[in-house]
């Protein structure tokens, strides 16, 4: 059985992320997404809050153990202030994490401590690909063995901060299944081309990546000669984004909750309206859901159980719902709905994405 009580040690660092979420990511959002760029500093004081430091032993550079429902407490907090940026400061995790779920003891000993020790630095994943029928479990991008190592052709959409990346992991089908390879930022036959324009997402970079017959040695495929297992992998990414997407939504229907009560039509709160009243219900319906089932797949993950199953529902629910209360937030509050300087329409706009988004974060 799990309960849901979150520990001391989670009730304390969810405490410190909600306050980085409401002091400094709520604020900054609507001008990071307008100029395209993060604030100075607002990344690294997220990832001095030690969330993935958390969830690294000691014996990697970290100072704890991984937990994925602590990831997903945490995702849901941050992007409750901001999307975009929980994704920046969750970035390294897309590296971290398959290390720490699917590397050998030799590749997590030597390539974990970069990463956690120090600053924030831009250690990122080329997870998704640029097809309509994009579907993780059969990646177009091949690996196909060479002398010495493999040789990696295909394209990488949505890259975080590719252009500046120290190191990537890479996705890519090998043998039948999706395996993870790590690969040098400066590898000969890795391009990174200009910066998407993408709906939502604005302050996030990111890049389409170019790999055209990249070679890596036998010890960049994580797991070693023998490969790794993807469905961890898989289910951490999908976890992770349906997190976020709690987070988001929960913002998305607090602000139009607040705004419905003091928006007064004809005399009467526009909350007082029953179809108003009804739908802000649904919303919340929906999001405690959502909520249940990420934490569901998140335990499962934590017990070392297939959370492939659940974390596919906790991803799908949460798309879906996601698009349900962020285009209602925007309905509820009007013609202000549709003015930028509201945030339920960025909110839409980044809810939207939700489906496409694994890759982008990981738990």
């Amino acid at each position: 059985m799990y309960g849901f009580e979150p520990t001391d040690e989670q009730n304390m660092l969810i405490d410190a992320v909600r306050r980085y979420a409401e002091k400094d990511l709520r604020g900054a959002g609507h001008d990071a997404d307008e100029s395209g760029e993060f604030p100075p500093g607002l990344i690294e004081k997220g990832w001095e809050l030690g969330v993935l430091q958390a969830s690294v032993p000691e014996a990697y550079g970290g100072f704890g153990e991984r937990s994925a429902l602590t990831g997903v407490l945490a995702a849901e907090e941050m992007a409750w202030g901001d999307m975009a940026a929980a994704l920046a400061v969750m970035t390294p995790a897309t590296y971290a994490v398959p290390l720490l779920l699917a590397g050998t003891e030799e590749q997590k000993r030597s390539l974990l401590p970069p990463v956690i020790e120090g600053e924030w630095q831009p250690y990122t994943a080329a997870f998704i690909e640029p097809d309509f029928d994009f579907y993780p479990g059969e990646m177009r991008t091949q690996a196909t063995p060479s002398s010495g190592g493999y040789r990696l052709a295909g394209t990488k959409a949505m890259v975080p901060f590719a252009d500046q990346a120290r190191s990537l992991i890479v996705y890519a089908a090998c043998d039948g299944q999706t395996q993870a390879f790590v690969v040098p930022a400066q590898a000969a036959g890795l391009r990174v081309e200009a910066r998407e324009a993408l709906l939502g997402l604005g302050a996030l970079p990111l890049f389409r990546v170019q790999l055209d017959g990249v070679e890596v040695g036998v010890d960049s495929r994580l797991g070693g000669a023998q490969g790794h297992d993807p469905k961890p992998l898989l289910a951490a990414a999908s976890v992770a984004v349906a997190g976020l997407a709690v987070g988001l939504s929960r913002a998305a229907y607090e602000y139009a909750l607040a705004y419905a009560k003091d928006r007064i039509v004809f005399g009467t709160p526009v909350a007082q309206k029953q179809s108003i009243a009804f739908g802000l219900a649904e919303m919340a319906i929906e999001i405690e859901a959502i909520r249940l089932l990420v934490w569901e797949a998140a335990w499962l993950l934590d017990a070392g159980q297939d959370a492939s199953r659940a974390a596919y529902l906790a991803l799908t629910g949460a798309g879906d719902m996601a698009m349900m209360v962020t285009d209602r937030a925007v309905q509820y509050l009007g013609g202000h709905g549709y003015i930028r300087e509201h945030p339920v329409e960025r909110w839409m706009r980044n809810g939207r994405g939700v489906p496409a988004f694994p890759g982008l974060a990981m738990v």
